[in-house]
């Protein structure tokens, strides 16, 4: 093989060629950049599957709270009362539901837990804010909270 004129040659005539350590080398070399594609496509499985869960606990925490906000509150019905079929259905109050992620998986479902709690914000007029925590778990990385927070006045 010519290259410039000249005939490349190894040691004592003999033609040239990668040594052991240079095909060691180049091996070891392809073996990290595989490593690291694998270890990137690992990584971003989990976060797609993070973003899943986490967009499914948004929407139970959404629902929490547009449930809550559906609830009758007129200031202006008489009799005034707190209750099922009365002027304020809800009242300030906190309760919780226990709901599954909506999430397209073979295994078990996943528990989700919406911590609805209403509190007063402003007698005159009146506002109160309407706060849904969803609390749910991936893998082994512990608990996580998604939040919504929204304001109601009377008779909306």
């Amino acid at each position: 093989m010519r290259l410039s004129g000249k005939k490349i040659q190894g040691k004592a005539g003999a033609p040239g060629g990668f040594t052991l350590v240079e095909v060691v080398i180049a091996l070891a070399l392809l073996g990290v950049m595989f490593e690291g594609v694998v270890l990137g496509y690992v990584r971003f499985s989990q976060m797609a599957d993070w973003s899943a869960h986490s967009l499914a606990a948004q929407s139970l925490a959404s629902q929490g709270a547009e449930q809550a906000r559906a609830a009758k509150w007129d200031t202006q019905a008489w009799p005034q009362g707190t209750g099922a079929r009365q002027s304020d259905e809800l009242g300030v109050t906190a309760y919780m539901q226990t709901n599954t992620l909506d999430l397209a998986a073979n295994g078990q479902p996943l528990i989700a837990t919406n911590f609805i709690s209403i509190t007063t914000v402003s007698v005159s007029p009146p506002v109160r804010q309407i706060r849904s925590d969803c609390v749910w778990r991936f893998l082994s990385r512990g608990l996580f909270t998604n939040t919504v927070v929204m304001l109601r006045a009377a008779d909306q």
